[in-house]
């Protein structure tokens, strides 16, 4: 305990070398614990290294009142049941989309048109974001992939996927509303 505690002092005065101990100490036994949770290692590897990173860039601020390494555990346990949960939601709002469009599709003349000029409208309105956000928007919506999938396939980090889908949500939301209000 008191070892920790010098090693926390030096890290807080901005000692690189001491945090790197730290981090090569325990960066692999918390992405285990971290994939343990999730279920999967890249989103582990994501959740561990952006506790570090949090941890450097705020070391002047850092109160550890017990032993460093379970501040870590738990801070990595309390990350790791929150993505877990925020998939679990995402998942079930991808089922909920994807049995409503099924079972929504307009049966009237005039209402399939309408519905076919809306969709062409949120197309062109794809079409306009910058290339990468609309890879991502296309590859979460259309082709039912994660996060964490994303991320690794175009060699981004998950909050970067995070990101850009938000922004893709917020630019679509919006031309959508003007869309509905020149109507």
């Amino acid at each position: 305990m008191l070892n920790e505690l010098l090693i926390l002092k030096k890290i807080k005065e901005g000692d690189m070398k001491a945090f790197e101990d730290l981090f090569r100490c325990y960066y692999f036994p918390l992405c285990c614990y971290a994939a343990g949770i999730t279920g999967q290692m890249e989103v582990a590897e994501e959740i561990v290294e952006e506790l570090f990173y949090v941890l450097w860039k705020d070391r002047e601020h850092l109160q550890i009142f017990q032993s460093v390494k379970s501040y870590l555990y738990r801070a990595i346990r309390n990350q790791s049941l929150q993505y877990c949960e925020h998939e679990e939601v995402r998942n079930r709002y991808r089922e909920s989309v994807l049995a409503t469009s099924a079972s929504e599709q307009p049966t009237d003349p005039h209402q399939q048109m309408e519905y076919e000029e809306l969709q062409k409208f949120i197309n062109n309105t794809l079409e306009k974001l910058p290339v990468r956000r609309r890879q991502i928007f296309e590859m979460h919506r259309m082709e039912g992939r994660k996060y964490s999938e994303i991320a690794v396939r175009l060699s981004l980090s998950v909050k970067t996927v995070e990101a850009e889908m938000t922004k893709a949500l917020r630019t679509l939301r919006k031309e959508v509303e003007t869309y509905i209000h020149m109507e």
